[in-house]
């Protein structure tokens, strides 16, 4: 099973997911097993890195 996590820093809608996670769906990553976040690398709280983390 692979699981996966992406993440953009600006969430203007400047930056988007797009290209990871079509890369990722490519390499067989189901579309479940994907988490995300569109947040700063700075900020400490990223639920999307939490949950990933929590899964494996």
């Amino acid at each position: 099973m692979l699981i996966d996590y992406m993440r953009v820093s600006k969430v203007d809608g400047s930056q988007v997911l797009d290209l990871q996670k079509d890369a990722l769906l490519d390499a067989g990553v189901e579309a479940n097993s994907l988490y995300e976040d569109y947040a700063s690398g700075k900020l400490d709280e990223r639920p999307g890195l939490t949950a990933c983390l929590k899964s494996l």
